[in-house]
């Protein structure tokens, strides 16, 4: 049997580089090796193409030391358009053909990977790459347009205003003015930025100014959103296959036990204080109505390969978070648990992205 090859792409120049590495190290464990050739290509904070170990213990997620991608003197050269031949620099200077590769698995979360900007190089390459695409990935990974497009699709969404670090130096007490029409709490979180990276909980005015400090640390445009009172709700969509239709998966939820908000250490570290569970315990007509508004909010942006879509579930029912088109994809994460409670195992779920992929191609 002659194997598809694969790029695994990973790391990245975002602040959720370790996150990237860490999905990565599961990615690498479980991938059909009977069915693909893998190549994994590192991306260092730097920007910089290298060629990582095939080795998923090397970026295992650990919450004493993240994983990451460092430079070690090799370098990946994409094929020309039209050409499909990985080519590697080795740290000696030497240069050796890897082969030809058939589809790339991007694995980046954050700017620079799930914007849509590594979408479009694959796209001028002519390259078959797993996922979101340009459209899609550019307009979920910028929460203000996200939420544009969802509402004028008739998609609820919490209340917000978006503020860029120029008009907050300019006039901080005329943002102050506009943010105070919305109810108590607020979320501020950057616009582009994922893994709940620089977001802060705000319960009263005076915590404004230190919240949109630590959002512009990510971003120089932020959002101030209303807290919805609900349950938190994921859901996971995979793109059409064949002749098919987008999937969604049975419904997670986010348990808050004691920390006031599901953070990047809630998420990733391991930390007290929050419950993944997946399938949630909901009604049947609760899950199709998360269901349903998953799927058309995948429509609405033109979703393509897979989302996480992130839910309030209160009493007037499902209000959209955001779309995440490269969800948190360590085996931890709620994008594949729900897979997984939906029938659909870890190694299932890397193989239909990839096929999703080479039928498009």
């Amino acid at each position: 049997m002659v194997r598809t090859a694969v790029a695994v792409l990973f790391g990245g120049r975002s602040s959720e580089h370790s996150i990237s590495s860490a999905t990565a190290g599961g990615v690498l464990r479980a991938i059909d090796r009977d069915r693909y050739r893998v190549f994994p290509v590192g991306i260092t904070r730097d920007g910089v193409f290298v060629l990582e170990d095939d080795d998923p213990d090397k970026f295992a997620l650990d919450a004493h030391a993240l994983p990451e991608v460092v430079d070690n003197g090799t370098r990946v050269f994409w094929p020309h358009a039209g050409e499909r031949t990985l080519v590697v620099r080795r740290a000696d200077g030497t240069e050796e053909e890897l082969g030809e590769i058939d589809v790339v698995l991007p694995i980046l979360h954050g700017t620079h990977g799930e914007d849509g900007t590594v979408q479009g190089f694959f796209d001028t390459l002519g390259i078959p790459y797993a996922g979101g695409a340009v459209l899609d990935s550019a307009l979920c990974m910028d929460k203000h347009f996200m939420k544009i497009v969802l509402r004028d699709s008739g998609i609820a969404v919490s209340p917000w205003i978006t503020v860029r670090r120029a008009e907050w130096t300019g006039d901080a007490a005329a943002i102050a003015e506009r943010a105070s029409e919305l109810s108590f709490p607020w979320f501020v979180k950057p616009a582009r930025a994922g893994s709940s990276v620089g977001v802060s909980k705000v319960h009263d005015l005076g915590e404004l100014a230190g919240a949109l400090d630590i959002a512009f640390a990510e971003d120089d445009k932020v959002l101030v959103e209303q807290g919805i009172a609900g349950r938190e709700i994921e859901v996971g969509v995979l793109g059409a296959r064949a002749g098919g239709e987008p999937r969604v998966s049975l419904p997670g939820e986010i348990v808050l036990t004691s920390r006031e908000f599901y953070d990047f250490e809630g998420k990733y570290l391991g930390g007290d204080g929050v419950d993944v569970v997946c399938p949630a315990a909901m009604s049947d007509a609760e899950t199709a109505a998360v269901q349903d508004a998953a799927l058309r909010a995948f429509a609405a942006v033109e979703g393509r390969g897979l989302a996480r879509v992130d839910f309030f579930l209160g009493e007037d029912g499902p209000v959209v978070n955001e779309l995440n088109t490269m969800p948190g994809f360590t085996p931890i994460s709620m994008f594949p648990k729900c897979w997984i409670a939906s029938g659909l195992s870890y190694e299932a779920l890397i193989t239909d992205l990839i096929e999703q992929a080479l039928e498009r191609a």
